[in-house]
């Protein structure tokens, strides 16, 4: 490969293509700035092609299997009902497609240009970009770091096999496993096992770890999982996977015991390493944590000013929201906002058996806090609506302050949590008391009156709550 001293002039470049990325490349187009993104692989990252799409469609055919149990309430019977792996596939490959050709046209609309190839930095104001035998070196003013992440197996379980699954191989099946060992606690696990057990696999699901939402989130998830016979292991440490041809055996560290349960595949909740070694980061100068990650500030800009960081490749979280919103900032910073992010009121969304969907402080957060605390909490089953369409299972929870009533967290599980959460990180930016959130009309009957008699539940107000 030869390689000249001649190098292409670039006012502002983005390296990496996903959520933190393209958006950050636009946002900058939006504010006249000439803009080039680089990615290596295909725009929309792991979340688009191989990560939170592939997942979400996997959870909404789970929520319409268990939607189709309805009918007969509604009077309408069906004298066969399948469901085909394959065709849900076709699907997937179908929205993802979509998607991507969506990014594309978007980043051609704004005139962001699109280099293919592999970056690493020169020098603290160039980089070379890799594509097969060609080699370019570009000069820029500012850049953005968005390469994400790579998923890596837990240390000790490397080994590569069909039966061992992962988050991105478990959404490319094929063939719907018989007996799924689901590991891990985080919100990925909890859709696997959900969906897969919507299917008709037989889960049993090895927790590794508490769940990661508010206490009385959690306890309504297990007793969900458990109605769903969705087996539930506790402090499950994975100690050994042995696979075979037509199964697999996995030994977990029970307490002070070993069980060695035999199943047909095995899911494990790889790792996140984030995709900086490539880029070379010590020829610019930018400071990286013993992980890889990279420090930002609240501009998202690195310890070198002009040159920012988003995502999963930063320090701060890993779900698209905050990618998104981060790479925002750093356009409109390029662009010559002001902006600043901050991770307060970041939603996060799971899409288990119910949707769940959660922003702010926990009970226990708040109460580690200082915080003297309101609790106001209402079952959807003493919701007229969700009578009405047979979605009675969830709760709503919003923790307020008592001396001030300001919102701290609200948590919800049910149908509509997701829409709902919306409103709740709407609260929490702006500063709202209990009384914003009792005072306005709620449409009847609907589930949005759930969300006001939680409020109203705050103070022990709640007309329709049975039980204290």
């Amino acid at each position: 490969m030869v390689v000249g001293d001649f190098a292409h002039e670039k006012e502002v470049l983005i390296i990496g293509g996903g959520p933190g990325g393209y958006h950050a490349a636009i946002r900058a187009a939006q504010l006249g700035k000439e803009v080039t993104l680089v990615e290596k692989q295909a725009l929309g990252g792991i979340c688009l092609n191989n990560g939170c799409i592939s997942s979400k469609v996997f959870a909404e055919a789970a929520k319409r299997m268990r939607d189709a149990h309805d009918f007969p309430s509604f009077g309408m019977t069906f004298e066969s009902f399948t469901f085909d792996i394959n065709e849900l596939q076709k699907h997937k490959a179908t929205v993802i497609n979509s998607l991507t050709k969506g990014v594309q046209a978007l980043l051609k609309k704004h005139n962001v240009e699109v280099i293919q190839g592999t970056a690493t930095f020169l020098s603290d104001n160039q980089v070379g970009v890799e594509n097969g035998d060609s080699f370019e070196k570009y000069e820029f003013e500012q850049a953005v770091i968005a390469t994400g992440s790579s998923y890596v197996r837990p240390k000790g379980f490397t080994l590569t096999h069909e039966r061992i699954l992962d988050p991105t191989s478990i959404y490319e099946q094929t063939e719907c496993p018989d007996h799924l060992i689901v590991c891990g606690s985080d919100y990925q696990a909890i859709e696997v096992a959900s969906s897969f057990s919507a299917f008709g696999t037989k889960i049993t699901f090895a927790l590794d770890g508490p769940l990661p939402y508010d206490e009385t989130i959690n306890k309504e998830l297990i007793r969900l999982f458990k109605k769903s016979k969705i087996k539930i292991l506790k402090d499950a440490a994975l100690k050994k996977v042995s696979p075979y041809e037509k199964h697999l055996e996995a030994t977990f560290r029970l307490g002070d015991q070993e069980q060695t349960i035999t199943a047909s595949h095995i899911y494990l909740p790889d790792e996140r390493v984030a995709n900086t070694k490539a880029l070379r980061l010590e020829v610019c100068g930018i400071e990286v944590m013993n992980e890889g990650l990279i420090t930002i500030t609240e501009t998202t800009q690195t310890n070198q000013p002009h040159i920012f960081a988003v995502g999963d490749v930063t320090a701060h979280g890993s779900l698209a929201v905050e990618a998104i919103k981060q790479g925002k900032v750093a356009g409109e910073r390029i662009g010559g906002k002001k902006s600043v992010w901050d991770p307060w009121a970041r939603p996060n969304v799971g899409y288990s058996i119910r949707p769940i969907a959660t922003t702010g402080l926990t009970e226990e957060e708040a109460l580690n806090e200082g915080y003297d605390i309101h609790i106001g909490e209402f079952p959807l089953a003493s919701n007229g609506y969700a009578s009405i369409i047979n979605k009675k299972e969830g709760l709503f929870k919003i923790i307020s302050e008592k001396e001030t009533d300001v919102i701290l967290g609200c948590h919800l599980i049910g149908e509509g949590s997701v829409a709902f959460i919306s409103q709740a990180v709407q609260a929490l930016e702006m500063g709202a008391r209990m009384e914003d959130l009792t005072y306005p009309y709620y449409p009847h009957p609907s589930l949005n009156e759930a969300w006001l008699e939680a409020s109203e539940a705050l103070t022990g107000m709640a007309i329709h709550r049975t039980s204290s």
